[in-house]
């Protein structure tokens, strides 16, 4: 009887046993996804350079978070995240345009984060002003011409391109570009919907081509005589003239820069920019990785590497930006951006603006 009773024991003891070391092994594999996930950060991008890959790279080894990458295009990067709903796996959300940032923050995707680098290293006009979302790279919206038909001095202000004189000589791409979203949302902000339906029904006008293309292509444009004039981002014109491309840097050599309405309202300037995902299971690290973007070693690398402004005031443009001169920026919110794009749009609807 003893010996059973002492039998039974041991066996209780031993199931006991097996529990606990289950319940061990459990906790080590709770454990080790909860420091999976300290140890990375989700980002979902829209941009493609080099220079980015470099720079995520160089974070993973000084902090040990893994970053992990998805690329697509804006718009299929914040459907993504609306469809993905709580269960998204999307800790940060890196665009171009404030526009694009401005959807996601109005569609309940982004959330709001505090941090004191951030607010030292990026200026307060290129921030949200619910702390949603801030600019890594800035972007002005110039204008090239062909050096052998057209003089800085024939060149002032984005009005001035809807003259008569322009008939003909003007290129740029079409209304679904942001830019040009963005760059009428501006005018809607600072001169109202009426002086911009004006603008844009007098561009068009003066088309010297229906729009067709990038950015770079307007430029190319004008090398094969097609218009003397082209509206286009900043950064774009740089990578052409460092293209390994030869025939790029050809046509960008014999075009000019200008920066509109330096004597009024100021160039047009739009960002790169990113916010922190709403449910981020690892917000802490998205954060660190925007901190690490802004600061100086970060901010000169995208201005050396890709001829984009740096946002953090305390790192020079490259070289090639410098040779172009300084310029004066518009002065508004860039949240106006976004909330005129859907004016903007309809605009270019009632002109024609394809």
């Amino acid at each position: 009887m003893k010996k059973s009773l002492f039998l039974i024991v041991i066996a209780m003891m031993l199931v006991l046993s097996a529990c606990g070391s289950v319940t061990k092994k459990e906790s080590g594999a709770d454990a080790g996804d909860k420091k999976t996930e300290k140890t990375e950060v989700n980002l979902y991008t829209s941009r493609h350079y080099d220079v980015d890959n470099e720079l995520y790279k160089k974070f993973e080894e000084e902090t040990g978070i893994k970053v992990n990458v998805i690329k697509d295009e804006a718009d299929v990067l914040i459907e993504r995240i609306k469809r993905e709903g709580t269960a998204t796996k999307a800790d940060l959300l890196l665009t171009a345009d404030v526009g694009r940032l401005y959807r996601a923050k109005e569609e309940g995707l982004l959330q709001s984060v505090s941090s004191d680098k951030l607010m030292k290293q990026i200026p307060e006009k290129l921030r949200d002003n619910d702390d949603m979302w801030v600019g890594l790279t800035k972007r002005a919206r110039i204008l090239v011409y062909n050096k052998d038909k057209v003089k800085p001095e024939d060149l002032s202000t984005y009005e001035a391109l809807t003259e008569d004189k322009w008939k003909n000589r003007v290129l740029v791409r079409s209304s679904e570009s942001v830019y040009n979203q963005s760059l009428l949302a501006s005018f809607i902000e600072i001169d109202g919907e009426e002086k911009a339906k004006e603008w844009a029904q007098g561009i068009v006008n003066n088309f010297a081509q229906n729009p067709e293309g990038g950015d770079r292509d307007q430029a190319k444009a004008i090398a094969a005589g097609i218009g003397d004039v082209a509206i286009m981002n900043s950064y774009y014109f740089g990578q052409m003239l460092n293209s390994t491309e030869p025939e790029e840097v050809k046509v960008a050599e014999n075009l000019g820069v200008f920066f509109p309405n330096q004597e009024t309202t100021g160039t047009h300037v739009n960002i790169s920019g990113a916010g922190v995902v709403k449910g981020s299971k690892n917000a802490d690290n998205a954060v660190k990785l925007l901190e690490f973007l802004t600061d100086e070693e970060a901010q000169s690398k995208f201005a050396s590497a890709n001829y984009e402004y740096p946002v953090n005031e305390n790192v020079e443009p490259s070289e090639l930006l410098k040779s172009w001169g300084d310029f004066k920026e518009q002065d508004i919110p860039l949240s106006t951006l976004g909330e005129n794009n859907a004016k903007a749009i309809m605009i270019f609807n009632e002109v024609g603006w394809k």
